[in-house]
């Protein structure tokens, strides 16, 4: 279920970075300053902005453990299951 494919797991790190860049320029949200806007006419329009970041923040997070950082990336947890199997038999 966590099987990433070795192209993306090259390229994941790049990616990441480039998305986190990506909301770090899109947390200046500087053209809704002024703006009186209400969502669902109680949230002003900025701390609608910024619920909106945040969330897409922690999914890119989220993102970035399985990609960059997956659990069973080294090849030790297969060698160690083969030296074990070895021993056994």
């Amino acid at each position: 279920m966590n099987q990433v494919s070795q192209p993306m797991k090259r390229s994941g790190p790049l990616v990441i970075a480039a998305l986190a860049l990506l909301l770090l320029i899109l947390h200046q949200d500087y053209w809704l300053w002024n703006n009186k806007t209400l969502v669902l006419g109680i949230l002003p329009i900025g701390l609608f902005w910024h619920i909106c970041i945040s969330l897409a923040a922690t999914f890119l997070w989220y993102v970035a453990t399985q990609i960059a950082w997956p659990l069973r990336d080294d090849g030790r947890t297969n060698e160690a299951k083969a030296s074990a199997q070895e021993d056994r038999g």
